[in-house]
């Protein structure tokens, strides 16, 4: 195989696993939907939206888009419109550097997701 195709088939390993954990977040009391899609020209994002009991969104996602010369991954937590975790848009040069940043930037978005939705679930009561 050549280094094309060992970076395509990285690349979709990657969405892969990203969306199988982002997938699996979940809350007994909260409703929560799964999402994935490419974006022109060359870019995917993937996550979780959960639905609180007042009907406020929060979204899980993170995101790789690959330009002319470099791969830029972001993730972040929002609720409705209000930014609950931003991580730094990270630009990197290679396709196992930038899997990398994504696949940690999965993790960090993943990890405190019950810890929200409880605290986001408190201040509605």
């Amino acid at each position: 195989m050549d280094s094309e195709s060992l970076a395509a088939a990285g690349l979709l390993a990657a969405l892969s696993r990203a969306s199988g954990i982002l997938a699996d977040l979940r809350h007994p009391l909260v409703r929560s939907e799964g999402f994935s899609y490419f974006f022109p020209d060359a870019g995917a994002r993937i996550g979780t939206t959960f639905t609180l009991p007042d009907g406020r969104e929060v979204r899980f996602e993170v995101s790789i888009t690959v330009s002319a010369a470099a791969f830029q991954v972001e993730g972040s937590i929002t609720a409705e419109n209000d930014p609950l975790l931003e991580l730094p848009r990270k630009s990197l040069p290679s396709i196992s550097d930038g899997l990398a940043a994504f696949d940690d930037y999965v993790g960090e978005v993943a990890a405190p997701a019950t810890r929200l939705i409880e605290q986001l679930l408190d201040e509605i009561v």
